[in-house]
C-alpha cells in the first residue's frame, strides 16, 4: 500500500514537473517567437526605411560648398553680332549687406558664443545630437506639435543654404540626413565658418562680417566679448533680439549666452561679470546694401532666370542662390542683341510713341518680348513704359499674368484641330443664333454682336469669330485643348481652364505671361516645333572654364504641316483682318490679336519669318480701356518695322506637301439676287445674299424715294442653288400725285372709263394680260401671252 502511493505521490511530482516544464518551453517558445518576430519587423521596417531614404531622400542630400565662392562679382557678357566678340554687358551688384570673413578672422568669443547656445554638443556630435534629436520626437509626439527643434549648426547651415523649413517629418529625416552626409565632407571650422557668413543679422546684414560693421562700427576682429555675445543674440531671431529695435531683449540673451559659456567653460566667471557690466555702444558703420546699378529689364529678367536655374542645378533656397549669383564670380553669356533692344527702348522708354489709352486714371502699361524662334534666344524685351529707375521691379514681361483673350484662339483651338484632322482652313460652320454647341449649354456671341451665315474657317480666323471658335473646341472638346497646352507646350494651367471659355476664348483663370505666349507661338514659324526660350547661353568661372550649359531645349508640338496652315490663316488675320495695324512693309508677319473680358488686356502675338514677338497692353490694376485700333498691334508694328529694316526679304518655310484631306463641314451657301425695278425695267437697286440649298428665304421689298410698289410687299423662294433661279425682284411705278380739275392740262386725252363695255370691245391679240408682272402668275394663268414691250427687259 504504501508502495502503491509512493509510486502515485512520485507520478504526481513527475507529472507536476511534466507540465512545469511544459509551461516554461511554451513560455520560452513564444517568448522567442515573440523575438523572432520583433526582429522580423525590424528588419523589415528597416528595409523599408532604406528603400525610403533610397527613393525619397538620397537625391536631395548632395549639399555641396565646394563651387560657393561668395566674394566675387559676376559679370554678364553679350555676343557682339558684328563682330562675332564677347563684350561685358554688367557686372552684378547685391542688394545683401554682406562682407565674407574667413575662419581664421573670426575670433574664438563668437564662435564659443555660437556655440554655447546654439548647439553646445557640436565639437562632440557628427552632425545630428542625438539627444536633442529624440527628446524633440518624443516632445513631438506627447504633444501632438510638429515643433522638432533639437537642430544642430550643422543643420541650421543647411537650412540656410536650402531654406527649406518645411515642419514635416519627411523635412526632419531629410534634413538629418543631409547633416550627416555634410560632416562626412566638412570640418567643424568650415561648417561654423559658412555659418556665420550666411546666417541674417536683421536689418539687411547678412553674415558676421556686415553685423559688425553695422551695429558697431568696427571689423569683426575687434569685437569683444560683450559686443560678440550680443550679436549672436540676434540669429535667435533678428526681429526681437535686434539692439536698435529691443535693447532690452537684446541685453537679456547677451546675458544667458554668456552664463552658457561660464557653464561651458569657454569662459571664467570674472570674465562673464565683466563682460555682463560693459556698457555697449551701438553705431551703425558703412551700409553697403542699397543697390546703385538700376538694371535694365532684360537683365532683371535674366537675374531671375539665373536664380531659378542655380536653385535647381545646387538645390538651395531661392536667397542662397542670389547670394551666390551676385558674389561667386561667374561670368553669364546673355542671348540679348543691345542693336534691337535698343530699338525696342527707343519706342517703351518713350511715352509719346504709347498709343493712347483712355479709361483710368492709371498709366497705360505694356511688356513686350523679341526671340528668334529657331534658337529660343531672346534678344529683347520690355516690362514697362517710360524710363525705368529702379532694379527687380514688376517684371510684366515674365512675371505679370494676364488673359491673353482671342490670341490663345491659335494654340488653344485652330492648331489642335488641324493636328487632330477634324477641319481645314475650307471647313465651313454656321454663324447663326439658333446654333448650339453639344457639350455644354454655354455659347458665346461675337465682338460685334452680329452673325454671318455659313462661314469657314480661314474667315473665322480672320474676323476672330467666337462663334466659330466655340464649335471647333466643341469638335475636338474642351480636354484636348486642355492637354496641348499643357502637355504639349508646357504652359501651367489650373484645371479650372479645362473648358470651354477659357479653351475657346482666352479668358484663363490666371491667365499668362508675355514670355509664355512668346514661347507658344515658336511653333508656327519653327516647322512644328516649339523651342524654350532661354536669356544666357552658358556660364563659366573666371578663368573660362565652363560650369553650366543651358543649352537649347525643343519639342515637336505639331506637323510641319499643321504648322504651314496656321501661319497661312495668320497671314490672312494680318493682312485683311484683325491684324493690320501689325503689317510691314518689307516681310510677311502672321499673328492674332487677343482682347480678354471688357477690353482689360490687348494683346498681339505676331511673327516672321526672323522673329516671333507678344506684345501685352493694359493698366497694373485692371481696367477697361478704350483706343483707337489695338495698341498692341501698334506698338508690334512700330517696334517689328525697325527691327525689320536692313533684313532682307524671306517668307515662311512651306512643307513639300502640304494638302490636307477635305473635311467640308456644314452644307455651303449659294448666293441669291435681291432687285428692285421698274416696270419698265430701269434697275432701282440689287442686293446679293447668301443661304443653303433648301433653305426657304423671305425678303421685303424697299422703300423707294418717288416709286411706289407694284404688288406683294414680301416675296419667298426656295434656294436652289442655280443663281438663273434664285432671284427674288419687286416692282415699282413712278409715283404720280393727282392732279386738281381745275388745273388739268388740256391736251392730255382722258382715259376712258374701266367698264365691262370696254374690256368685251378690246379682246384683241395685244391686248394687256389680267395678271401684271409684278405679281407671280398662277398656274391659270401662265400660259397667257406676254406682251414684249412690258415684259422684255
Amino acid at each position: 500500500m504504501s508502495q502503491k502511493r509512493r509510486r502515485t505521490a512520485g507520478q504526481i511530482t513527475y507529472a507536476g514537473v511534466r507540465t512545469v516544464g511544459g509551461i516554461l518551453a511554451l513560455i520560452i517558445k513564444v517568448i522567442g517567437t515573440l523575438i523572432l518576430i520583433g526582429i522580423t519587423t525590424a528588419l523589415i521596417f528597416t528595409c523599408i526605411f532604406l528603400v525610403y531614404v533610397k527613393t525619397n531622400l538620397t537625391s536631395e542630400l548632395g549639399i555641396s560648398l565646394d563651387n560657393f565662392t561668395m566674394n566675387e562679382s559676376s559679370i554678364i557678357y553679350y555676343l557682339d553680332r558684328s563682330d562675332g566678340e564677347y563684350k561685358e554687358l554688367v557686372t552684378l551688384q547685391s542688394g545683401e549687406y554682406r562682407i565674407w570673413v574667413d575662419y581664421e578672422q573670426i575670433p574664438k568669443s563668437v564662435e564659443h558664443a555660437l556655440v554655447a547656445i546654439e548647439d553646445k554638443r557640436f565639437y562632440k556630435h557628427q552632425g545630428v545630437d542625438w539627444y536633442r534629436t529624440f527628446g524633440a520626437f518624443v516632445n513631438m509626439f506627447l504633444s501632438m506639435k510638429n515643433n522638432f527643434g533639437g537642430s544642430t549648426i550643422t543643420q541650421q547651415l543647411i537650412k540656410n543654404i536650402t531654406e527649406d523649413d518645411e515642419i514635416t517629418v519627411q523635412r526632419k529625416l531629410t534634413e538629418i540626413f543631409r547633416a550627416l552626409d555634410f560632416e562626412r565632407r566638412y570640418d567643424k571650422k568650415e561648417i561654423v565658418e559658412w555659418y556665420l557668413n550666411v546666417v541674417y543679422f536683421g536689418h539687411g546684414c547678412y553674415g558676421i562680417g556686415a553685423a559688425s560693421n553695422y551695429y558697431f562700427g568696427k571689423d569683426v576682429s575687434a569685437l569683444t566679448l560683450a559686443e560678440a555675445a550680443s550679436i549672436i543674440a540676434i540669429t535667435n531671431n533678428p526681429s526681437m533680439y535686434s539692439p536698435y529695435t529691443n535693447r532690452e531683449a537684446n541685453k537679456r540673451r547677451q546675458t544667458d549666452i554668456l552664463n552658457e559659456m561660464r557653464n561651458q567653460g569657454y569662459i571664467d566667471t570674472a570674465e562673464m561679470e565683466e563682460a555682463k557690466s560693459q556698457t555697449l555702444r551701438f553705431q551703425r558703420g558703412s551700409d553697403n546694401s542699397t543697390i546703385r546699378t538700376v538694371y535694365t529689364w532684360f537683365e532683371d529678367a535674366l537675374i531671375e532666370d539665373l536664380i531659378e536655374f542655380l536653385m535647381e542645378e545646387k538645390n538651395i533656397s531661392y536667397r542662397m542662390a542670389e547670394t551666390v549669383l551676385f558674389t561667386n564670380g561667374y561670368h553669364i553669356y546673355a542671348t540679348i542683341d543691345p542693336a534691337i533692344q535698343e530699338m525696342v527702348d527707343s519706342i517703351y522708354e518713350n511715352l509719346e510713341e504709347i498709343p493712347k489709352v483712355t479709361g483710368s486714371n492709371q498709366q497705360v502699361q505694356s511688356a513686350m518680348v523679341i526671340a528668334e524662334p529657331y534658337t529660343g534666344e531672346i534678344v529683347a524685351l520690355a516690362g514697362g513704359v517710360g524710363e525705368k529707375t529702379q532694379s527687380r521691379i514688376l517684371r510684366r514681361a515674365t512675371q505679370s499674368r494676364r488673359p491673353p483673350g482671342s490670341s490663345l484662339k491659335p494654340i488653344a483651338v485652330y492648331a489642335p484641330a488641324i493636328e487632330l484632322r477634324q477641319i481645314t482652313p475650307e471647313t465651313r460652320f454656321l454663324d447663326a443664333e439658333d446654333v448650339r454647341l453639344t457639350g455644354t449649354d454655354w455659347m458665346p456671341k461675337n465682338d460685334d454682336l452680329r452673325y454671318n451665315g455659313v462661314v469657314d474657317v480661314r474667315y473665322a480666323v480672320r474676323r476672330s469669330l467666337n462663334t466659330i471658335a466655340a464649335q471647333v473646341v466643341d469638335k475636338i472638346t474642351p480636354q484636348a485643348s486642355y492637354d496641348f497646352i499643357t502637355q504639349k507646350l508646357g504652359i501651367p494651367l489650373p484645371p479650372d481652364d479645362n473648358n470651354y471659355a477659357p479653351m475657346a476664348l482666352g479668358q484663363l483663370t490666371h491667365g499668362m505671361t508675355v514670355r509664355d505666349l512668346t514661347q507658344a507661338f515658336t511653333i508656327f514659324p519653327n516647322s512644328g516645333i516649339q523651342t524654350k526660350l532661354r536669356m544666357f547661353t552658358h556660364i563659366t568661372d573666371a578663368d573660362g572654364k565652363v560650369l553650366y550649359e543651358n543649352n537649347r531645349k525643343n519639342v515637336v508640338a505639331i506637323s510641319d504641316v499643321t504648322a504651314y496652315w496656321v501661319t497661312d490663316l495668320l497671314r490672312d488675320a494680318v493682312n485683311s483682318g484683325t491684324g493690320t495695324s501689325a503689317r510691314l512693309s518689307n516681310m510677311p508677319v502672321a499673328g492674332k490679336t487677343g482682347t480678354s473680358t471688357d477690353f482689360k488686356d490687348r494683346w498681339f502675338a505676331g511673327f516672321t519669318p526672323y522673329y516671333v514677338a507678344v506684345v501685352w497692353t493694359g493698366y497694373d490694376t485692371p481696367a477697361k480701356m478704350s483706343s483707337s485700333g489695338n495698341p498692341s498691334a501698334q506698338l508690334w508694328k512700330k517696334v517689328m518695322e525697325k527691327v525689320h529694316t536692313d533684313l532682307p526679304y524671306k517668307d515662311f518655310p512651306k512643307p513639300a506637301n502640304v494638302e490636307l484631306e477635305p473635311i467640308p463641314g456644314v452644307e455651303a451657301e449659294y448666293p441669291y439676287v435681291v432687285r428692285g425695278m421698274t416696270v419698265d425695267g430701269t434697275l432701282l437697286y440689287e442686293e446679293t445674299k447668301k443661304a443653303q440649298r433648301g433653305t426657304i428665304v423671305t425678303e421685303q421689298a424697299q422703300e423707294v424715294e418717288g416709286y411706289r410698289l407694284a404688288g406683294s410687299a414680301d416675296k419667298a423662294i426656295t434656294i436652289t442653288g442655280d443663281p438663273l433661279n434664285d432671284v427674288i425682284e419687286f416692282f415699282y411705278q413712278i409715283k404720280v400725285d393727282p392732279v386738281p380739275p381745275d388745273e388739268e392740262d388740256p391736251t392730255t386725252t382722258p382715259i376712258p372709263p374701266d367698264d365691262e363695255e370696254d374690256e368685251d370691245e378690246d379682246d384683241g391679240d395685244d391686248s394687256i394680260p389680267a395678271i401684271p408682272p409684278w405679281e407671280t402668275p398662277s398656274p391659270a394663268t401662265s400660259s397667257t401671252p406676254r406682251n414684249p414691250l412690258v415684259y422684255n427687259w
